[in-house]
């Protein structure tokens, strides 16, 4: 299946947003990529871009080594969803998660996401991955 001119815009904004604003976990590049009037879904974070900002502030600050491992990313008109391995500190297990932005006039306008523990030595042998 290809990909539209706007759809590969859209994915490209989503992919540069981890690379430059999830992973470095830079709060003052995240003007550059998400919507002055962001709709926030995550039940742990107020709404808005500026409560975005200060939440990611403040993991910065209790987990500077976190990384966002991306393993696979998809596009399907104006929405990007992304599923990667989230690793707060070296050796943490950590989240798999799946996060669907919405993209509006090249801006991340909207974002909901889902989040389960890793489990090592679990029943099932599948990585979530």
């Amino acid at each position: 299946m290809s990909r539209t001119t706007q759809e590969e815009a859209n994915l490209a904004l989503v992919l540069d947003m981890f690379a430059q604003v999830l992973n470095p976990m830079d709060s003052a590049a995240a003007d550059r990529f998400l919507a002055a009037d962001y709709i926030q879904h995550n039940q742990s974070v107020e709404p808005g871009l500026a409560p975005f900002k200060a939440f990611l502030d403040m993991i910065r600050e209790q987990t500077p080594d976190a990384v966002h491992d991306v393993k696979r990313a998809f596009v399907d008109g104006d929405h990007v969803t992304v599923h990667y391995h989230v690793r707060r500190w070296p050796d943490d297990p950590g989240w798999a998660v799946i996060d669907i932005f919405r993209v509006e006039d090249g801006k991340i306008a909207e974002h909901w996401d889902v989040m389960q523990d890793v489990i090592e030595g679990g029943p099932n042998p599948n990585s979530p991955f």
